[in-house]
């Protein structure tokens, strides 16, 4: 079965152009599925049925998240649809199959005061404390995600037209405004930080660590947490915290959700909606806070 499970990666990968992230979790997820047929004696798909199915998420009701399984079942449908498709198998367990309901998280956000805190921590005397503010700018007033940072490259900055360009999930290139802030701390870190540690000119990522190597996701969350731990803010930031702060301060100060939407990179406005939950869970606060009858 590992052979279905290699054929159903290349398409995921190669026909479908999805993330390393993405295709990641799928992996993960039919890895476990596999190795669950394979301790009930099923060794041909062929022999799966929508019973051995529900079976199966039964199994893993005590042992995952209801949003990890609702992943799983996304997964499953997927690889089962391909082999379906492919002539692999005869039929499609996951047909009728429903999705248990995803439970609603609404994602960690900062205030401004916070996001300014963070952002200004780093020593900007030292040459990774200035890539670290360059860093949190940019991913501040971009809302970028920590895979489009470490990618970012040079040709990819157009700062003296106000916009950088990232290529995003399903390989989709959107143009994303960069604020005149911003935009000068990554001409200084540019400037006198990168040239600096740079130690091979091929290299072409904008964020690079202290051997000169491109920052990997593991960098930025490591720095990011010694940043928020040194700073005193007590709250679980992640580099996504940036993200969701760069979304719900847009719409608290009015901008249109189509807008986030697009600067955001979502497919679906019903992703972007979340943001909307969040910015009405602040308003009530607030309410009580200072309305003085309450």
């Amino acid at each position: 079965m590992n052979e279905e499970l290699i054929e159903f990666l290349h398409y995921i990968r190669v026909d479908k152009g999805l993330s390393k992230n993405t295709i990641d979790n799928y992996k993960r997820d039919i890895e476990i599925y596999l190795n669950y047929l394979k301790k009930q004696n099923i060794s041909n798909l062929n022999e799966v049925d929508r019973y051995q199915i529900i079976k199966f998420l039964e199994y893993l009701k005590p042992k995952k998240s209801t949003n990890s399984i609702v992943r799983m079942v996304s997964s499953l449908k997927q690889f089962h649809q391909f082999l379906r498709q492919e002539n692999i198998t005869n039929n499609n367990p996951m047909q009728y199959i429903k999705s248990p309901k995803k439970n609603k998280h609404l994602p960690d956000t900062l205030t401004l005061q916070e996001v300014t805190k963070l952002i200004e921590f780093p020593n900007i005397t030292d040459e990774l404390g200035l890539r670290d503010r360059a860093i949190l700018e940019t991913m501040y007033a971009t809302g970028l995600r920590v895979s489009e940072i470490i990618k970012l490259k040079k040709q990819d900055l157009h700062l003296d037209m106000g916009f950088i360009q990232t290529i995003g999930k399903g390989n989709k290139e959107r143009i994303i405004p960069i604020g005149d802030t911003a935009a000068y701390w990554i001409q200084q870190y540019m400037l006198n930080s990168r040239e600096k540690l740079i130690k091979n000119e091929n290299v072409q990522e904008v964020f690079i660590n202290f051997k000169g190597a491109p920052l990997s996701r593991q960098g930025i969350w490591k720095n990011l947490k010694n940043i928020v731990l040194q700073a005193g803010i007590n709250k679980n930031v992640t580099p996504h915290t940036l993200r969701h702060s760069f979304a719900t301060h847009l719409l608290e100060n009015g901008a249109d959700l189509r807008m986030v939407q697009e600067l955001l990179g979502h497919s679906s406005i019903s992703t972007t909606q979340i943001y909307t939950h969040v910015t009405k869970q602040r308003m009530a606060t607030i309410y009580k806070e200072y309305f003085p009858r309450d």
